[in-house]
């Protein structure tokens, strides 16, 4: 399989995406709100949809839950880690250090969704709601934390109001409940999930900022190296440790070769720290995207 092609429909919308926002009147102010009615509506409708349409098998899903914690756990570690690096720490600022440290483990869920039905079809998409759902409370906590701890500010009330994860508890719970969406709203709410996809997609390269990437270059490499290179192999090494077959390792793959997520900049800068340099590096994050996603998917998941 192709994937670079495979891939090109997706960022080729991340591109129309950024050149609407930068040689049009559609700029930043329409694209925030955009973002906002993605993020708050169309994504929550499409999580809980994928979930509550097929019936979930908890304990077939379990071994690719696991490997996405530990991933999870060994991103977040390894990027916490980056100040005592014995060539690099003294070379980092503390604070720039917490904005950015999100940056190597956070993902981009907007791509993240539009791609899992691309490459593993409606299964994939249904483990990659469930992924979300596990993990991002978990990203959330590792992004919030040391910004928290330095700003002596807390995260409970950012992780509580999530959209994504009160969406896919939704359906969790709708799920095993045995709740099943009325036939005559299918319709509708297939549209929503194919608007919030190729929306999603424009938002985050409309987003695309090139800010203020000549300070602390050596944190800069050390992050998105992190992100786009260590990421791949750790999931791919958990794959074969947890014993996933085909479809989960594609999955694990893609979940963890997807850019980072739009809102670190977002986040940076509400709780007052670098929002420019955060954007400079979920901005090559996203080009870095196209180098990442083709290797892990094209080169590690043909590995026998």
């Amino acid at each position: 399989m192709n994937f670079a092609q495979l891939l090109f429909p997706d960022f080729s919308l991340i591109l129309c995406g950024y050149l609407v926002c930068r040689f049009t009147k559609l700029n930043r102010t329409v694209w925030e709100q955009v973002e906002s009615l993605v993020y708050y509506f169309l994504f929550p409708v499409l999580l809980f949809h994928s979930i509550v349409k097929s019936p979930l098998d908890l304990s077939a899903a379990s071994s690719l839950v696991g490997a996405a914690i530990s991933l999870a756990v060994g991103l977040i570690a390894l990027s916490y880690s980056l100040p005592h690096w014995p060539w690099l720490g003294k070379r980092i600022d503390v604070r720039l250090h917490a904005a950015s440290a999100q940056v190597a483990f956070r993902f981009n869920s907007f791509i993240l969704l539009a791609l899992a039905d691309r490459v593993a079809g409606p299964q994939g998409l249904l483990m990659v709601a469930v992924l979300i759902g596990v993990c991002v409370p978990i990203f959330n906590i590792g992004a919030v934390w040391p910004m928290a701890r330095h700003a002596n500010r807390g995260f409970a009330r950012e992780l509580v109001r999530n959209p994504l994860i009160v969406a896919t508890a939704s359906g969790l719970v709708a799920n095993l409940l045995g709740f099943s969406m009325p036939y005559w709203l299918e319709p509708t709410v297939n549209r929503i999930g194919q608007a919030s996809l190729a929306l999603g997609l424009m938002a985050a390269g409309a987003g695309m900022q090139f800010g203020s990437m000549a300070t602390a270059k050596a944190l800069a490499v050390a992050v998105l190296a992190i992100k786009h290179a260590g990421a791949p192999v750790l999931a791919f090494g958990l794959a074969r440790l947890f014993q996933l077959d085909a479809v989960q390792t594609t999955v694990l793959l893609t979940f963890s070769a997807v850019p980072t997520a739009s809102s670190c900049y977002v986040l940076a800068a509400r709780m007052g720290y670098n929002g420019p340099y955060v954007a400079g590096l979920v901005t090559l994050s996203t080009l870095l995207g196209m180098v990442s996603l083709p290797f892990a998917l094209g080169v590690l998941g043909s590995i026998p």
